[in-house]
């Protein structure tokens, strides 16, 4: 047994010898090396195997490194390679053959080409451009559900003429579109640009082109390329119908999914509840579309809930804003009008109370409005009372008679003599 397992095992290393090339074998690199672009930000690079490279029972590969604009190397066994990357400042490749399976063996030299950067004044091109989507419903029936809106903001180049004009165009797979409205600044030259709809997928994972170039009568303009990854850019709507409710001293709160075209599993939730008596923020975690938290009764809350993305579906991407604040509980915060309403009765209050005591000790109102004789009456008359005294006939009849103030009334006395 022993002998027949080395016999196979000595004809498995034979038949692998016979396999691997001859060390004076020598790889020929590639030729017709070309670059062609195909698209906003995309090149096809081409070539084809050297014709008079010897045959080989080895299979063989390629390898392509990117020399510019951004650096990187991977390897194929095609003769074609499509490589997504911004174009304003050149591009240059290079291309070799080696051994697929046997990367020890020396590969062959370098073929490279390159395509120079496009024309343009330096300093025309625009700068601190930035992008948006977002997702909204669609309300016609013949199209997807989901429709994703892009907008994009960039700013005038520092040295490109008062008469500059900027055009964008975005590019996402093979869909191309210009735009067609635009934000203005106040020499009327295109700043914004604004997509009510595109052909953008929002669940989908390739990455956004957008190139915007320029026309003067005094300059060329240089064009601008930049590429974007979706989850970087999304902006994510708030989740919808939020409700909250207090049932003793539990707070409970559901909400659904914000407008997207991910599933509700996609989704990681943040709650915010903020407690107004005591001026506390609680925020929680969560991937489900409910919370309940254990609050203190007598206080008002406001609850808000926001959404983002999870790592299940896409590379996480920012937060959405929060919702719109819903509020619930027994403490109502008294409004800044209430306060100052209730402020100034008090100081209203206060200053009469001392006005009051002020005329009381001072006699004020006595100095201010003395009393008035009351005119007499006829029921006064009653309590006059006369009395003669005669001494004869030839004496004289003497009437003395006497007023006494008091209390506000008059007693009169009367005597005669």
């Amino acid at each position: 047994m022993a002998a027949a397992l080395l016999i196979l095992f000595g004809a498995t290393v034979i038949l692998q010898a016979d396999l691997l090339p001859d060390k004076k074998f020598v790889l020929l690199p590639p030729v017709n090396f070309t670059i062609k672009i195909t698209g906003l930000a995309q090149v096809l690079l081409c070539w084809e195997p050297d014709p008079h490279q010897e045959p080989t029972n080895v299979n063989l590969g390629y390898r392509v490194r990117i020399n510019a604009p951004q650096e990187d190397d991977y390897e194929t066994r095609d003769t074609e390679s499509q490589c997504v990357t911004i174009l304003h400042k050149g591009f240059s490749a290079s291309v070799q053959t080696i051994f697929w399976n046997e990367h020890s063996l020396p590969a062959s030299s370098w073929v490279s080409a390159e395509m120079k950067d496009p024309p343009g004044s330096p300093g025309t091109s625009i700068a601190n451009l930035t992008c948006t989507t977002n997702t909204v419903e669609n309300n016609y029936v013949h199209l997807r559900r989901y429709q994703v809106s892009l907008r994009c903001t960039w700013l005038v180049g520092q040295d490109a003429p008062e008469d500059t004009q900027y055009f964008l165009y975005y590019r996402y797979g093979s869909w191309t579109e210009e735009c067609q409205e635009y934000n203005k600044d106040t020499l009327k030259r295109n700043t914004a640009c604004w997509f009510p709809r595109t052909f953008i997928n929002s669940k989908g994972r390739d990455r956004l082109v957008v190139h915007v170039n320029g026309s003067s009568r005094h300059a060329a303009i240089k064009p601008f390329d930049q590429l974007f990854d979706l989850h970087a850019i999304d902006r994510v709507n708030p989740p919808v119908n939020v409700t909250a409710e207090i049932e003793g001293t539990c707070l409970s709160i559901q909400w659904e999914k914000p407008v997207s075209a991910f599933p509700i599993h996609c989704f990681h939730y943040e709650v915010k509840i903020y407690n107004i008596r005591k001026d506390y923020v609680q925020i929680e975690k969560m991937m489900i579309n409910s919370f309940i938290s254990i609050i203190d009764d007598i206080s008002k809350y406001s609850v808000q809930v926001r959404a983002a993305v999870g790592s299940l579906c896409r590379e996480m991407g920012h937060w959405s804003e929060w919702s719109q604040p819903i509020y619930v509980g027994n403490d109502e915060p008294t409004s800044s009008v209430e306060w100052f309403i209730i402020a100034l009765m008090a100081a209203i209050c206060f200053f009469l109370l001392i006005f009051s005591l002020i005329c009381r000790i001072c006699h004020v109102w006595t100095k201010l409005f003395p009393p008035v004789p009351a005119p007499k009456s006829n029921i006064k008359d009653l309590f006059v009372s006369t009395n003669y005294e005669k001494a004869g006939s030839n004496e004289t009849e003497i009437e003395d008679i006497s007023y006494v103030e008091e209390a506000g009334f008059e007693i009169l006395e009367d005597s005669v003599f």
